[in-house]
């Protein structure tokens, strides 16, 4: 799995075709592809047998191309990357960045596939992608693209819990801007599985993450937070400046700030009312941040006059209406 990590610490996981699925792909295509070109070559050889024997190898060899070339490209632009092959195979051609192939990147692969698949009778192909560690060929490789799979089994998608409510808000004024990339997919990747790890190890690592965040920042975490909620919340931070970056200041920033259910007294720190936006804004907002405008997958908004939970001791997590996950993962503090 080859792993591209954006700027709001989300890691965009592609998981390269193999050859088996790429060759099975590639006869599909190929089928329809000479078959078209039988059926074609037989029109023309019918339709053009008064022509001399120069205009019949000319239309020959431009009906060659345009079928087993021209097409392919065509295909693969119109359709950002799958053809029929492909579709069966649910693979997909995307460019080293994850984006979508235009129309230059279709021209080479189809160009260098004449001689690599054509030609040599598919070896070229199968030894570079034997050999690539990301199963591309020289097609792929002179283009600058990747054929990935799209069927990914949705149960290996990683949940994220959001930040308990009682600190939303709280770190709007840390300097996030000397941490890196690696850290924050760290941070992420402990958040996903924290709830399958031993309790034990799990504080060690989270507290192991905070201290490598703090140090960071430049800003130690307050007394009282647990390192878990700290992360998540910080965490969180990171993503609504990168919304907001990306959609502008008012739109899914604000979204992605207060998702999840707020403290009574955090929005009059802020000196601004919630304001709920469009849906479509609400869409792009979980899109950038893999987190559902109400808090969580699976998690219901909490009215704006809830509050923590207060008592004797520290309540348990909230369990999720839907899927039965805990709601934020994290207990306030006593």
């Amino acid at each position: 799995m080859s792993e591209l990590v954006t700027g709001e610490a989300v890691a965009l996981e592609l998981r390269p075709a193999r050859l088996p699925s790429r060759a099975l792909a590639v006869l599909l295509d190929l089928l329809v592809a000479v078959g078209a070109y039988v059926a074609v070559t037989i029109v023309l050889v019918a339709s053009t047998a008064s022509l001399d024997e120069a205009a019949q190898t000319a239309l020959s060899i431009a009906a060659f191309v345009l079928l087993l070339v021209g097409v392919p490209v065509a295909v693969e632009t119109l359709s950002h990357g799958r053809s029929l092959g492909k579709m069966a195979c649910g693979l997909r051609v995307v460019r080293d960045d994850g984006g979508p192939i235009r129309f230059r990147h279709a021209l080479v692969r189809g160009g260098i596939g004449v001689i690599e698949i054509l030609m040599t009778f598919g070896v070229v192909a199968c030894v570079a992608s034997l050999v690539s560690a990301r199963g591309r060929r020289l097609g792929d490789v002179f283009a600058g693209t990747l054929v990935v799979r799209e069927r990914v089994p949705a149960a290996r998608a990683g949940f994220v819990p959001p930040p308990p409510p009682w600190l939303a808000g709280r770190f709007s004024g840390l300097d996030l801007s000397a941490v890196p990339d690696e850290l924050w997919l760290a941070v992420r990747q402990y958040l996903t599985r924290m709830q399958q790890l031993d309790p034990e190890v799990g504080r060690v690592m989270a507290e192991r993450l905070a201290g490598d965040l703090a140090a960071r920042t430049g800003t130690p975490a307050p007394q009282g937070v647990p390192p878990a909620a700290y992360l998540a919340a910080v965490l969180r931070e990171r993503q609504a400046r990168e919304a907001r970056r990306a959609f502008g200041s008012g739109t899914a920033g604000d979204l992605v700030a207060d998702a999840g259910a707020a403290a009574p007294g955090a929005a009059a720190a802020s000196g601004s009312a919630a304001v709920r936006h469009a849906v479509p804004s609400a869409q792009a907002a979980a899109h950038v941040t893999g987190v559902a405008p109400g808090g969580g997958p699976g998690t219901p908004a909490e009215p704006a006059g809830s509050s923590a939970p207060a008592g004797d001791g520290a309540a348990g997590p909230r369990e999720a209406s839907a899927g039965g996950r805990p709601a934020t993962g994290f207990v306030p503090p006593a």
